[in-house]
C-alpha cells in the first residue's frame, strides 16, 4: 500500500500528470462516458434536483471552489512556514518527548491535505468524470505517500516520532493539541514564495471565477503553475524528510 521510492521522488510530476489526464478525459470521446461540460456547471445544474435554481447552484459551487482553494492555500503556506527537520523532533529533548509547531501540532500531514483541497478546487474546471477520477486517485496516491513517509520517519527518528504519531491525528485535525510548541520561527516570506501555486490559484478563483469563464481560469492556473516552477528554482530546498527507501 505504501508508495515506492520512484513515486515519492516524482510525486509532484505524477500529480501534474493526473491533473492533465483529468482535464483531457479521453474516455469521453473514445468510450462515450460523460460530458465535456465542466464539473462547475454540471454540479450547478444538478442542484436543480434539490430544488435550487441552476443559477443559484452555480454560485453555490463557485463559493465551494473558492472555499476549497482558500483552505488549500492556508494549509500549504502555514505548513511550509514551519517545515523543517526540527518540526516534530528535537535531539535536545529527553527520549520520548515530542515537539511540534504550526499546523503540525494539530494534524500530521497539513501539506498533503492542502494539496488535495487546492486540486479539488481546480477540478471544478474539469469534466465531471475527470474531476471524480482525479479526486479519487489523488486521495489514494496521497494516502500511499503518507504511509511511506511515516514509516520512513518512524524508522529514522525512533520513539519520539512514534509518540508524535500517537499524539497527533493523520488526516482529521484535532481542535486541542496535546503537543508542546517547539517555538520554531515561521518563515512566512519563503512559504508564500514556495507556495505561490496554491496562493495564485486562490487569487485567480477570487478574482476571476465570478466571470464564470472556465477557459480564463484554466489559463490562470497554467500561469500560476509556471510561476511556481520559477519560484521553486529560485529558492534553496528547505529541509524535508528524506526520500523513503521503499
Amino acid at each position: 500500500m505504501k508508495a515506492t521510492a520512484f513515486e515519492f521522488r516524482f510525486r509532484m510530476w505524477l500529480i501534474v500528470l493526473l491533473i492533465a489526464l483529468g482535464f483531457w478525459s479521453p474516455w469521453i470521446e473514445v468510450l462515450g462516458w460523460g460530458t465535456r461540460t465542466t464539473a462547475w456547471l454540471w454540479l450547478g445544474f444538478q442542484a436543480g434536483g434539490l430544488g435550487i435554481r441552476s443559477t443559484s447552484g452555480i454560485v453555490l459551487v463557485t463559493w465551494l471552489a473558492l472555499l476549497l482553494a482558500a483552505l488549500g492555500a492556508a494549509l500549504r503556506v502555514w505548513g511550509t512556514a514551519y517545515l523543517g527537520a526540527g518540526v516534530v523532533f528535537n535531539r535536545d529533548l529527553k527520549a520520548g518527548q515530542v515537539l511540534a509547531d504550526g499546523p503540525y501540532r494539530f494534524v500530521r500531514n497539513p501539506l498533503y491535505i492542502g494539496s488535495w483541497f487546492t486540486i479539488a478546487a481546480i477540478s471544478a474546471l474539469m469534466p465531471p468524470s475527470g474531476a471524480a477520477m482525479v479526486l479519487a486517485l489523488l486521495a489514494l496516491f496521497v494516502f500511499r505517500l503518507i504511509l511511506s513517509e511515516e514509516a520512513f520517519l518512524a524508522a529514522k527518528l525512533g520513539e519520539p516520532y512514534q509518540n508524535y504519531l500517537r499524539s497527533v491525528p493523520r488526516l482529521i485535525p484535532m481542535l486541542r493539541t496535546r503537543v508542546p510548541a517547539a517555538r520554531q520561527r515561521p518563515q512566512w516570506g519563503r512559504a508564500l514564495l514556495a507556495e505561490c501555486f496554491p496562493v495564485g490559484s486562490l487569487v485567480s478563483f477570487a478574482a476571476l471565477s465570478w466571470q464564470y469563464n472556465a477557459y480564463l481560469l484554466e489559463r490562470a492556473m497554467l500561469v500560476c503553475f509556471g510561476i511556481s516552477l520559477v519560484a521553486r528554482a529560485l529558492i534553496a530546498p528547505k529541509a524535508e524528510p528524506a526520500q523513503p527507501a521503499a
